[in-house]
């Protein structure tokens, strides 16, 4: 195992630059990582051993494609960190995780108390926050596009950014959501997943037309 993390942490390094302050931080991050993982189930257990790949290099991509750095971010359904804890320790300064899950929230909290005070989590549902707007949204793994777009245009902000990391449907689902929405898109490929896709959304509005339910039985 020790053997597959360094040759991952050399990857990340190569692949990425990052101050050394940054690595030693994200060190610290796996650290907690890997021991809340064996109590509370945090990253699928055939993830474990390519933290730096799956999960850092994953998340720490899209670092590059944030223009204002300053920008407020809202990283929703956050579960261990991915994308926005990745981020803050990269070097956003106004990040906010949103996560429901109690035992996921209070890892990051942990987190958050060790290595990245200046990030904010919301143990709470993207529908129930209130008085809050994002520049930019990211969220990976989370849900379809039709959904993600559904929750994030409750919290961005009208010249807002979402940056989505998807997988091998993303022009499914692109082809889907432009039924219920408009919006201006990049997409670049994924360095860490040769399947996945950056999908940066702008303009982001509803076309009027009725989203199908999350919870809409066949």
């Amino acid at each position: 195992m020790f053997h597959m993390e360094q040759n991952d942490r050399q990857q990340f390094e190569s692949t990425l630059a990052v101050s050394r302050e940054t690595v030693e931080k994200l060190d610290a991050y796996a650290c907690l990582l890997r021991e809340w993982n064996e109590k509370f189930n945090l990253i699928a257990p055939s993830t474990v051993e390519h933290i730096w790949t799956r999960h850092f290099m994953d998340s720490a991509q899209l670092y590059n494609l944030i223009d204002n750095k300053d920008a407020v971010l809202a990283d929703m359904g956050s579960g261990a960190g991915f994308p926005g804890m990745v981020l803050a320790i990269m070097g956003c300064p106004n990040v906010h995780l949103i996560e429901s899950i109690g035992k996921k929230a209070q890892f990051l909290n942990e987190v958050v108390r060790q290595i990245a005070p200046h990030v904010v989590v919301h143990h709470d549902r993207v529908e129930n926050i209130k008085d809050f707007k994002a520049d930019i949204v990211t969220a990976r793994a989370m849900s379809s596009l039709n959904d993600l777009f559904g929750l994030a245009h409750r919290i961005l902000k009208p010249q807002g950014k979402c940056v989505f990391l998807k997988g091998r449907n993303a022009e499914l689902e692109l082809t889907e959501s432009k039924k219920y929405w408009t919006f201006s898109l990049d997409k670049k490929p994924s360095v860490s997943d040769p399947s996945g896709v950056i999908l940066t959304i702008g303009n982001l509005k509803n076309a009027g037309n009725r989203r199908p339910s999350r919870n809409r039985k066949r």
